[in-house]
C-alpha cells in the first residue's frame, strides 16, 4: 500500500502553513469560506459536503462538512453555522461555528458583512500503532492522546450584484497556540487565512449559463493558492464544471485538475461530485481526491434551480 510517513501528514496542523479545510465545490458552500455569505439565498439550504483527498496515502485528510443559513427579518439579516470534521493521520479536528451577517441593499445589489465565533477540538491520538518513531523510547514523543479547545472568531464580506458577486474574509483572526505542551518554546500556532473569491454569470441562450469563479486562498509564511474554475448549467437542471487549482509545485505549474458533474434532481435536491486530478509530485503517490456534495433547498423561489439568475 502506498504510505507517506504521517508525521509529515499532520505537520500542517503544527507549523506555519495552510490550516484551514480545501475543498473544490466552493460555490456550492460559500458560508463554510465566508460568514458574509449567511443568509443570501431567498431560502433556507442545508449543505453537506464530503472530501477524501489523495486517495491511497494511508492518513491522508479526509474532511466531513455540514452547514446551514437562512435569511430572516425580511433578508435584512443572515444567520447560519457550519460543523466540521477534519481526520489527517493521527489528528482530529472538530469545528463548530455560527455565522451572523448583516446586509445593506443597493440599487443593482447587496453588501452583506458577517461575523463567525467558532470553537474548535483539536486532537491527537499517539497511541496509533502507524506511528513508527526513528528513535526507540524516545522521551520526546507523547504516549498518550491529547486534545486542546480553541476559541476563535472570523469575519467576512460579500456583495451580490445582477449577474456577478464577490467575497473576502478570514475564517479566523487570533493566532491561538496550538501546542500541548504549556511549559517550553512556543512551537505552532493557528495561522491567519485569507480568502477572496468571485464571479460572473453569462447566459449565451436561455437554457444555457455560464460561470466563472475564482477562488484565492492565502495563509502567512504559505504560498499563495487559486482555484480557476468555468461552469457551465444546462437546462437549468445540468451541471458541469472544471478547475484547475494553482499550488502544488515549485514551478508553478498547479496542484490539479478537478472535473464536476451535478444534476438538479428534484426542485429542492442538488447534489454533484467531483474528482481531483493530481498535477504535482504528490501525484505519483495518490489516486486523485474525490468530493461529494448534496444541498438541500426549504422554500425555493420558483423556477429557480441551481444557478439563479444571480450568482448566490
Amino acid at each position: 500500500m502506498r504510505q507517506i510517513y504521517i508525521l509529515l501528514l499532520f505537520m500542517p496542523f503544527l507549523g506555519q502553513a495552510q490550516q484551514e479545510v480545501m475543498y473544490t465545490q466552493f460555490m456550492f458552500n460559500k458560508l463554510a469560506l465566508n460568514p458574509g455569505y449567511a443568509g443570501s439565498f431567498e431560502s433556507p439550504e442545508l449543505t453537506a459536503v464530503y472530501r477524501n483527498q489523495w486517495a491511497g496515502i494511508e492518513g491522508a485528510p479526509k474532511t466531513i462538512i455540514l452547514s446551514y443559513n437562512q435569511p430572516i427579518l425580511n433578508n435584512r439579516v443572515g444567520i447560519g453555522g457550519n460543523l466540521s470534521r477534519v481526520s489527517i493521520g493521527i489528528t482530529k479536528l472538530i469545528t463548530v461555528d455560527i455565522a451572523y451577517a448583516y446586509r445593506v441593499k443597493f440599487r443593482r445589489g447587496q453588501l452583506s458583512v458577517g461575523l463567525s465565533p467558532s470553537i474548535r477540538h483539536l486532537y491527537q491520538d499517539w497511541t496509533d500503532p502507524r506511528i513508527i518513531a526513528a528513535t526507540p523510547n524516545d522521551g520526546t514523543i507523547p504516549t498518550a492522546v491529547e486534545s486542546k479547545i480553541l476559541a476563535n472568531v472570523g469575519f467576512g464580506a460579500y456583495y451580490k450584484g445582477q449577474n456577478w458577486y464577490a467575497g473576502l474574509s478570514a475564517p479566523r483572526i487570533i493566532e491561538n497556540s496550538i501546542d500541548f505542551a504549556e511549559v517550553g518554546q512556543e512551537i505552532s500556532r493557528e495561522v491567519r487565512h485569507f480568502n477572496a473569491m468571485g464571479g460572473m454569470t453569462f447566459k449565451p441562450s436561455k437554457d444555457v449559463g455560464i460561470t466563472p469563479q475564482i477562488l484565492i486562498k492565502y495563509a502567512l509564511n504559505a504560498p499563495l493558492d487559486a482555484d480557476l474554475n468555468v461552469s457551465l448549467l444546462m437546462k437549468q437542471k445540468f451541471y458541469g464544471g472544471l478547475t484547475y487549482r494553482l499550488g502544488g509545485n515549485e514551478n508553478f505549474s498547479g496542484e490539479s485538475l478537478d472535473i464536476m458533474l451535478g444534476i438538479q434532481a428534484t426542485e429542492k435536491l442538488f447534489v454533484c461530485v467531483n474528482y481531483d486530478i493530481g498535477i504535482s509530485r504528490l501525484a505519483r503517490y495518490s489516486n486523485g481526491s474525490f468530493e461529494m456534495l448534496a444541498r438541500w433547498w426549504f422554500n425555493p423561489p420558483e423556477g429557480v434551480t441551481v444557478v439563479p439568475p444571480t450568482p448566490w
